[in-house]
C-alpha cells in the first residue's frame, strides 16, 4: 500500500470513528468469536441519529463520498426512506479553481492557445461544482458558449477513494449480516460505473447529441447545441442558454408564460423520453430546466441519463396499465415476468397489501402518479426487492417532472397522460411488424445456435470421456432403468411438442430435448456398455 493510500485510509478511518461507524466493522468481527448478542446501545444500526451521522461523515470526507451519498439518496429501496431523505440534503463540495488553472487545462485538452481558440474567454466563472467549473466564452466563429472544465486531479482522487470504499464495502459485507442484505459491494460497483460516466465529459456530450436528435422535430423542446471541436473527456463546450428559471415562472402573474401549455409540454416531453425514446433525463429537477421565449422548455445537464431497451419499455407499460386498472393478480404476474419479484414471494400477503394501496389511491379523484408509484416501490422494498437502477431512476425522474407540471398547472391530469402513452406502447407488442422483426432476430439467434451445436456436442463428449463433466440430477444416473426411462421420455416428449419458436420446422424445445437425450445416452453407454 503506497503512502497516499495509507494517508487517505487513515483520514477515512478517523471520520468513521468520529461518527461511530467503526462499530459496524469492528463489532461483527468480534461476533465471530463471542456471542451474537450485542447491546442495543452499542449497535449503530439501531441509532435513530444514524441518517444524520451518515450525512455528516460523507460531507466531511469530500467529493467522492458526497457523490456516493447523493446516489444513495435516490435508492430508498436499498438504504430506506429515512436515510435516503437525509442524504438528499448533502451539499456539493465546491472549491473554485483559478483562471490560470482553467487556462492550462483548456489549452492542454484543446491543444492550442486559449486566445487562438476563443475570441473571448471570461476569466470569472459563472458556476462551480465539485467536479467541474463553468466559464462563458465566445468562439472565433461568433457563437456564445458555456464551457465546463473538469478540475485538475479529480479523477485520481475519485479512483483512490473508490478503491478504499470497495475495501470497506467488502469487509462490511463479509462480517456484518445486517449490511450484507444491502449488498454494499454491488452498490459500490454501481457507484463506480456512475461516477466514471459523470467525470468523462464525452458521455455528457453524446447524451446531449442524442437528446437533441430525439427532439429535432419538436419546436417546444430545446437541448443546448454542442461543439465537437471544443469537446474532450475533460472539457465540454455547449450553447450558452439564457432563459427563465422555473421558480420565477411559478411566481409570475402576467401573461408572459402559458403555464398550462408549459405543464403539458413538460409532461409530454418526459413521457416521450421514457416510453418512446427509452432514453431519459435522470435528474429533471427545476434547476435543470429553463423556459425560453415562446414557452419553449430547455433541458440542461444531461450528465445523468437512464435508458430502457424496447422489451423493457413494453413490459413497463403493461405493468403501468395493470396498476392503473387495479389488476392485482396481473400486476404481480407482470412483476414476476420482469424478474422484479421472485416466484416464491408470499403472494397472498402481497395481494392484500396491493389491494390496500389501490384502495387508498383509487378511492379518491387521482390525477397524480408519483404517490402511488413511490408507495409501490416502497412495498417492493418491504419484500426485500433490490430494484433495477434504471427503474428507480425513472421513478425519481417522473416524480420530479410531475412536481414541475403540477406547480405550473395544478389541474393537469398526469395519470391520464401516462396511461395514454403506456397503452399506445403496449399495443406495439401485438403489432405484426414488430412480430416479424422479432421473428427475424430469433431466426438469426437460432441459426447461431445450430452453427455452434456441433462444436458444443464435441466439447461435451470430450469432457465426458475425460470425466470432467458432472451432471447434478435428483435421480440416480448410475441406474440403467433410470437412464433408459429418461432418454425414452425425452425422445417421446420432444417428438410430440408442436409449439414454441421453430428452427427448420422443429420446435426449439424439441431440439433441446433431443440434445439432452443424446448426452444421457452417451453417459449410459460409457457407464454400462463400455465398462
Amino acid at each position: 500500500m503506497d503512502k497516499e493510500t495509507k494517508e487517505r485510509l487513515g483520514e477515512i478511518r478517523e471520520a468513521m470513528k468520529k461518527y461511530g461507524f467503526d462499530k459496524i466493522l469492528g463489532q461483527t468481527v468480534k461476533s465471530k468469536i463471542r456471542s451474537k448478542e450485542i447491546a442495543d446501545e452499542d449497535n449503530l444500526l439501531l441509532d435513530e441519529e444514524l441518517p444524520v451521522k451518515l450525512r455528516l461523515m460523507l460531507q466531511e470526507l469530500g467529493t467522492t463520498f458526497i457523490k456516493l451519498g447523493q446516489l444513495l439518496s435516490t435508492r430508498p429501496d436499498i438504504v430506506g426512506e429515512k436515510v435516503a431523505n437525509e442524504l438528499a440534503n448533502l451539499q456539493d463540495d465546491n472549491p473554485e479553481i483559478t483562471y490560470e488553472q482553467v487556462k492550462a487545462i483548456v489549452e492542454r485538452e484543446l491543444d492550442g492557445n486559449i486566445d487562438d481558440l476563443f475570441e473571448d474567454f471570461h476569466q470569472e466563472h459563472i458556476a462551480t461544482a465539485s467536479i467541474g467549473q463553468v466559464h462563458e466564452a465566445k468562439l472565433i466563429t461568433g457563437e456564445r458558449v458555456a464551457i465546463k472544465i473538469q478540475k485538475e486531479g479529480i479523477t485520481d482522487k475519485i479512483d483512490l477513494d473508490i478503491k478504499i470504499m470497495k475495501y470497506v464495502a467488502n469487509r462490511a459485507d463479509k462480517f456484518n449480516a445486517d449490511l450484507r442484505k444491502i449488498n454494499l459491494p454491488g452498490v459500490m460497483d454501481e457507484f463506480d460505473r456512475s461516477i466514471h460516466k459523470e467525470i468523462d465529459y464525452n458521455n455528457e456530450f453524446m447524451n446531449m447529441q442524442r437528446m437533441e436528435m430525439n427532439f429535432v422535430d419538436n419546436p417546444n423542446i430545446h437541448i443546448p447545441a454542442t461543439y465537437p471541436k471544443y469537446c474532450t473527456s475533460k472539457v465540454l463546450t455547449m450553447e450558452f442558454i439564457e432563459g427563465t428559471k422555473l421558480n420565477d415562472v411559478y411566481a409570475s402573474t402576467g401573461d408572459e408564460f402559458d403555464k398550462k401549455l408549459l405543464a403539458k409540454n413538460v409532461i409530454d416531453s418526459y413521457l416521450q423520453q421514457l416510453f418512446i425514446d427509452g432514453f431519459f433525463h435522470g435528474d429533471p429537477h427545476p434547476g435543470n430546466i429553463l423556459i425560453l421565449e415562446d414557452n419553449v422548455v430547455c433541458y440542461l445537464d444531461e450528465g445523468m441519463m437512464g435508458s430502457f431497451d424496447d422489451e423493457f419499455k413494453r413490459n413497463l407499460c403493461e405493468a403501468i396499465l395493470l396498476l392503473v386498472d387495479q389488476d392485482v393478480d396481473g400486476l404481480i404476474n407482470q412483476l414476476m415476468y420482469m424478474d422484479i419479484l421472485d416466484y416464491d414471494v408470499d403472494t397472498r400477503t402481497l395481494k392484500r397489501e396491493l389491494g390496500d394501496l389501490f384502495g387508498r389511491y383509487f378511492g379518491v379523484s387521482l390525477n397524480r402518479f408519483d404517490g402511488i408509484l413511490n408507495e409501490l416501490l416502497g412495498l417492493m422494498q418491504d419484500y426485500g426487492v433490490i430494484l433495477p437502477n434504471e427503474l428507480v431512476t425513472m421513478a425519481r425522474g417522473l416524480t420530479l417532472i410531475e412536481s414541475v407540471a403540477h406547480n405550473l398547472d395544478p389541474e393537469i391530469d398526469v395519470l391520464a397522460s401516462v396511461k395514454g402513452v403506456a397503452a399506445e406502447i403496449a399495443k406495439e407488442k401485438i403489432n405484426p411488424k414488430n412480430y416479424i422483426k422479432s421473428k427475424k432476430s430469433n431466426l438469426i439467434m437460432y441459426g447461431h445456435m445450430l452453427q455452434s451445436l456441433p462444436k458444443l456436442l464435441t466439447r461435451i463428449i470430450h469432457k465426458i470421456e475425460n470425466e470432467e463433466l458432472k451432471i447434478k440430477l435428483e435421480v440416480d444416473i448410475n441406474d440403467k432403468v433410470t437412464i433408459v426411462a429418461l432418454v425414452c421420455a425425452l425422445i417421446i416428449g420432444s417428438s410430440v411438442v408442436s409449439f414454441g419458436p421453430m428452427v427448420f420446422d422443429m420446435p426449439v424445445i424439441s431440439l433441446i430435448g433431443y440434445i439432452i437425450a443424446i448426452i444421457l445416452s452417451i453417459i449410459g453407454i460409457k457407464n454400462f456398455v463400455l465398462k
